[in-house]
């Protein structure tokens, strides 16, 4: 009989809300062993090992990493990601981050050249990319079924702020709606170009409907950036807290070619639920619709790679400095 061979198995750090759901996420896929939880909420902690009730239970990272582990998931606010991600690395575990990886592109930088240097596998949580509709818009684009794309609009307003105090703080979170919310439209704007290089970065950012000023120790709610790209595409990004929205929020990422379009937006300002459509002229044609259990496959595409690959590191990870650069640019940084 064959020997079946041992699933990798996975730390979690945070366990709040994103936290379980891409830990439940990834012990149903059946990809790694949920071994270990770590979080300084004793709730957040219970309600994560009721989802996985084999995994040990330990105060803090220091902890993670004296047990036998293969890789980490870090979903902790995003002052910690740079150094809870180095010492991961530095014990050669793999790692999985949630978004930002850094708080600047210095840190982001600082973890690619660990998890290269070590050669282990590194993710960041870019869970867009694996909605259904994305999915298939990219397949579209990269195919050029719409021609030469030329043109990009990217918008993700919230009509909440989020819940948590340190989002509003710079020094922890590295920024307001463009870090949390923006840095997803980055990185889809870079992928689906096939991360080229970047002309030039222009942005207008706003706090409480004023032009937010360097080093005003407040970070933005509102956020407008151009980009140009170096064969000359042009990309529009914007993203919001709080906007009057007349909904929950406005999700939309359209790519404009010679022979089409595409678009992928959200439904009735749901944040989970999401059409996408095709264009020839003034005619559309739906192809993905809800619904569709996008949100954790990141996660589980992270994992799978991680047990078929025994987690080396990934040039593709590579294009998260990019990502961080162009908003440090944005932010005139």
């Amino acid at each position: 009989m064959k020997k079946k061979l041992a699933l990798p198995r996975v730390g979690f750090l945070g366990t709040g809300w994103i936290g379980r759901h891409r830990m439940q996420a990834i012990a149903l896929s059946g990809e790694a062993e949920v071994a270990a939880i770590a979080d300084p909420c004793e709730e957040n902690a219970r309600e994560a090992a009721k989802l996985a009730p084999e995994a040990v239970l330990v105060e803090d990272l220091d902890a993670l990493l004296e047990l036998d582990l293969d890789a980490v998931v870090i979903a902790t606010p995003s002052a910690g990601h740079c150094y809870q991600a180095l010492r991961a690395l530095d014990r050669r575990l793999a790692v999985f981050c949630q978004k930002p990886l850094g708080r600047n592109a210095e840190e982001a930088q600082l973890v690619v050249h660990a998890a290269r240097s070590m050669n282990r596998l590194l993710g960041v949580d870019f869970s867009y990319r694996f909605a259904d509709g994305i999915m298939k818009i990219h397949q579209l684009v990269s195919s050029g079924e719409i021609g030469q794309v030329y043109a990009a609009d990217l918008t993700f307003h919230n009509a909440y702020g989020p819940d948590k105090p340190w989002f509003y703080d710079p020094e922890l979170s590295g920024g307001g709606c463009l870090m949390d919310l923006g840095s997803h439209l980055v990185d889809l704007a870079l992928w689906f170009f096939g991360y080229p290089e970047v002309r030039s970065v222009s942005s207008s950012i706003f706090a409480g409907g004023e032009r937010l000023k360097t080093g005003s120790g407040k970070v933005e709610d509102y956020a407008v950036v151009s980009l140009v790209l170096e064969e000359g595409h042009a990309v529009r990004l914007a993203c919001s807290w709080n906007v009057s929205a007349g909904r929950d929020a406005v999700i939309e990422s359209s790519f404009y070619g010679t022979r089409g379009g595409v678009s992928f937006k959200n439904v009735q300002g749901s944040f989970y639920d999401f059409v996408a459509e095709r264009f020839r002229g003034t005619a559309s044609e739906t192809i993905s619709s809800p619904p569709d259990e996008w949100g954790g496959r990141c996660a589980v595409a992270w994992a799978r790679q991680l047990r078929l690959g025994k987690g080396a590191f990934d040039p593709q990870a590579e294009h998260l400095v990019r990502v961080a650069q162009v908003l440090d640019q944005a932010y005139g940084r």
